[in-house]
């Protein structure tokens, strides 16, 4: 472990790296916040790529996709998942979906209150609508709905330094080990998948170490 207690002083947070291309970041993004906050954790939001975190592991798109045996367990967990959690699904036609556009988007706000509203949005267009999540068009109707000013923002995330923080955080990533979508770090620790997010949001609010 790279940190064996929680000091008092620290505030508890929980870093959650998704891409809005990842079916199970989807679950994630869909209840993260209300789940956090319940355990008094705050949220840092890590957009990043997760092609090129594939393509470092010589697959040219994702392993749902290569493996087909895989592909097919992954669509029925999504259902028996989806229900547990009581989150909104749709089998989307497309997968995975580019989602650089939005992503960038999702870097200029990571600091603003819109950020959880807009990650369930785009996720909610991707895995519940069945609709594109990449065109300009398409993340201004999401930005549009939430009352955000959709032209601004976009040409923020096209600017070259948010292009640049887009490659930066999947490189960042890459270093830290990430193999997958959602990850979750706490207290230094590394938790990966929807169904470790409990466990990772109680390490960071304190848990025991293990």
């Amino acid at each position: 472990m790279t940190e064996l207690t929680q000091s008092s002083d620290v505030p508890a947070q929980i870093e959650f790296w998704f891409d809005f291309g990842s079916n199970y970041s989807h679950i994630s993004a869909m209840r993260i916040e209300q789940t956090a906050a319940k355990r008094g954790v705050s949220i840092i939001w890590k957009p990043f790529l997760l092609g090129p975190i594939f393509k470092a592991l010589g697959w040219d798109t994702s392993p749902f996709v290569i493996y087909e045996a895989m592909g097919a367990y992954m669509w029925k967990d999504m259902v028996r998942q989806c229900a547990k959690y009581g989150v909104p699904w749709r089998q989307p036609s497309a997968f995975p979906r580019l989602s650089v556009l939005p992503l960038r988007v999702a870097l200029v706000g990571v600091d603003r209150p819109w950020i959880g509203d807009y990650c369930r949005a785009i996720m909610r267009r991707n895995f519940v609508e069945d609709r594109d999540i990449h065109t300009p068009e398409a993340v201004g109707e999401v930005l549009g709905a939430l009352g955000l000013p959709a032209g601004d923002l976009i040409a923020r995330a096209q600017s070259e330094p948010v292009k640049l923080k887009l490659r930066e955080n999947t490189g960042a990533a890459q270093t830290l080990g990430v193999f997958g979508a959602p990850t979750f770090f706490a207290r230094g620790e590394m938790f990966w998948g929807n169904d470790r997010l409990d466990d990772a949001l109680d390490f960071a609010a304190g848990a025991p170490d293990f």
